[in-house]
């Protein structure tokens, strides 16, 4: 089951063997071994971080190995009983805790220790504990646009504006005013775009159509890392280039608190061009997904 959970988490995110295997550092054959019940727990563990997997079931921890410690102190057991139990070597199951040992050993303790583990449910993609009017509204920090601003160039158009924002746009469409980005045309060289995320796949259709026009040269898209759709595959994919960002976002409420967002985020271009994306590279922890037309 929690092997089964990976792969369907990878495959959610938009992830091939491959791109994911990039992403923790090693290749797709590790993934491929994972994903068939073979490897170390050092690759799953950096799996669960790179795709934010996280399991319940098993008891609190920093890490899998802290987790599974804790789970057969609960249990009261010691490590030669539980070692007996699951038909391993103690060392092996000691190994485990640290975050040493084979993914097979893995399996056979958790199949004694929590055979109901799962997947915790992903977090939701609305904005923390605010009312429902406004739980969208995620104000992109400064310091966040000066990199936008530094590697992409001045905004023209902000097609999700708020009052409140700090994003710096020549033209911004905000709903108090009666304008509507999904409605009113976009315009300009560049647009920046830090969606409703309830409505993400709206927004990215709506951008990829203004830049498939003409209207805007470039469209850059703050967004979670939602990659399941058909249209995401078939259409966005062939013309949009990648950024998954390392670490959190701290976006700003209403009342200017800090908050990071609970899910992994990437930054979606259209129109980029190489040295725009190098010059963010540079300044933003983070690669850019390579395209097979590349």
């Amino acid at each position: 089951m929690l092997i089964d959970d990976l792969k369907t988490a990878r495959l959610s995110a938009g992830l091939t063997q491959k791109a994911l295997g990039v992403r923790i550092g090693s290749d797709a054959q590790a993934i491929k071994r994972l994903e068939g019940g073979v490897g170390s727990m050092r690759t799953l563990m950096a799996v669960c971080e790179a795709l934010d997997f996280r399991l319940t079931g098993l008891g609190p921890g920093e890490t899998l190995g802290e987790q599974l410690r804790h789970r057969r102190l609960k249990r009261s057991l010691t490590l030669a009983k539980l070692a007996t139990r699951c038909g391993l070597a103690r060392g092996t199951v000691a190994g485990l805790e640290r975050g040493d040992g084979s993914v097979a050993s893995l399996l056979s303790v958790l199949a004694v220790l929590a055979p109901g583990v799962r997947r915790r449910a992903p977090e939701r993609s609305y904005w923390g504990q605010r009312d429902k009017r406004d739980r969208d509204v995620r104000l992109t920090p400064p310091d966040f646009m000066e990199t936008i601003y530094a590697a992409f160039g001045e905004v023209d158009l902000d097609p999700c504006g708020n009052e409140a924002s700090s994003v710096v746009a020549r033209r911004r469409i905000l709903l108090g005013e009666g304008g509507d980005g999904l409605r009113d045309d976009w315009s300009g060289e560049l647009a920046f775009v830090n969606p409703p995320f309830s409505a993400l796949l709206t927004w990215l259709r709506r951008a990829h159509e203004q830049w498939s026009v003409g209207n805007v040269r470039t469209v850059v898209c703050l967004i979670p890392v939602r990659t399941d759709s058909t249209w995401f595959h078939e259409t966005l994919a062939a013309d949009a280039d990648i950024f998954l960002l390392q670490g959190r976002v701290r976006f700003l409420d209403l009342d200017g608190r800090a908050q990071a967002t609970p899910f992994s985020l990437m930054l979606l271009t259209l129109g980029a061009t190489p040295e725009q994306r190098r010059r963010f590279q540079r300044a933003t922890p983070g690669f850019w997904l390579s395209r097979d037309a590349e």
